[in-house]
């Protein structure tokens, strides 16, 4: 790498980390009031329990859940060699929401009262459980969460299924719209058949990091420390295949078996994002381009540095949904929509002017 450049990457990892810390203390310090630092913890317990256990892993949730979209839209885009290919790409956006209305539904059959209680998270509902009998606490332990998760797993293998494993990358693409579709439809048949599941989907679709825990961070804490060092590992295929299918062919590298891999890559970080703070819209899309736009440099370190951003940029958008109209919060999926489609929206105008 060029000393230039190399500069380039230290100024702009040095940048990052900046911005990283400070959104992390305006999480601590943002709150249903506005803006306050919680001074005082030592002495006042109930804003210790405040910031520990509220703003504390909502904070880190956020960012993790950002990571984890960056780290896959870095994937997908690589996979695909296309700019616009995003961690939904294969189903797992459908999926996801599948399974979670389909539990819905099954606790609103079986009579559950609070499976469509207005504004209910998916980790929410996951966390407080769907109430009544015996079949409405295995539904709970279940959780929802947990069939956020399934569901996008799910999603990715019907459209592994249908496109007959990953070797082509146009029908895995036309695959995954295909099982997307079906798979939508589906959800909104059993929507429409059990209104009750409405608004918690509807939740679910707007995304939310209001319900992370602490064991919702620990988990995509681990989720990230599994996912991130395999994706380094086979940034070198990226590379390969950035060169075309042949060129990666004459490497001697298995296409088919090490497409699966990172397939699996992407679905368990989609997965788990989506099953902790639903469907976060554009983070995925948008992480990519900006790391490219500052920097050129190989895969391992477009990874890396897009699991950064994404953190940064979820992080971020968390903070303006939490406080632009306190003490309402905006649902942070609708925020990043409307800041990464407006952001690809000027990229979009700049490249018509210099063309």
């Amino acid at each position: 790498m060029p000393a230039a450049e190399r500069r380039r990457l230290v100024q702009a990892a040095l940048a990052l980390a900046v911005v990283c810390g400070a959104a992390l203390l305006g999480g601590l310090a943002s709150g249903s009031d506005g803006w306050s630092w919680p001074a005082g913890l030592a002495h006042d317990p109930v804003l210790r329990a405040i910031v520990f256990d509220i703003r504390l892993p909502r904070t880190l949730g956020a960012w993790l859940v950002g990571a984890l979209l960056g780290l896959a839209g870095a994937i997908a885009q690589g996979l695909f060699r296309n700019p616009l290919a995003d961690p939904y790409l294969l189903g797992t956006a459908a999926g996801s929401s599948l399974a979670v209305v389909a539990v819905l539904t099954a606790a609103a059959a079986l009579g559950a009262g609070s499976a469509g209680a207005p504004g209910a998270g998916v980790a929410d509902l996951a966390r407080r459980g769907i109430e009544g009998g015996q079949g409405l606490r295995v539904l709970a332990d279940l959780g929802l969460a947990a069939a956020a998760f399934c569901g996008a797993a799910l999603g990715m293998l019907l459209t592994l299924t249908l496109s007959r494993g990953a070797r082509h990358t146009a029908r895995l693409l036309l695959a995954g719209v295909v099982v997307g579709v079906l798979l939508m439809a589906v959800s909104d048949l059993l929507t429409t058949a059990y209104p009750q599941a409405l608004r918690a989907r509807q939740g679910f679709l707007l995304g939310s990091t209001g319900y992370v825990g602490w064991g919702g961070v620990v988990l995509l804490a681990a989720g990230l420390a599994v996912a991130l060092p395999w994706a380094w590992r086979l940034a070198r295929v990226l590379d390969a295949l950035a060169l075309g299918e042949d060129a990666a062919r004459s490497l001697g590298l298995d296409l088919g078996r090490l497409r699966i891999t990172l397939i699996g890559l992407m679905a368990l970080a989609t997965g788990l994002a989506v099953s902790q703070a639903g469907l976060i819209a554009f983070v995925g899309l948008v992480a990519p381009h900006i790391v490219r736009r500052s920097v050129t440099a190989s895969h391992r370190v477009l990874l890396a540095a897009s699991a950064a951003t994404g953190g940064v940029l979820l992080l971020a958008a968390d903070l303006l949904a939490r406080t632009l109209l306190s003490p309402q919060e905006l649902p942070v999926g609708v925020l990043t929509a409307v800041l990464g489609g407006g952001y690809l929206l000027w990229l979009l105008q700049r490249s018509g002017e210099r063309a």
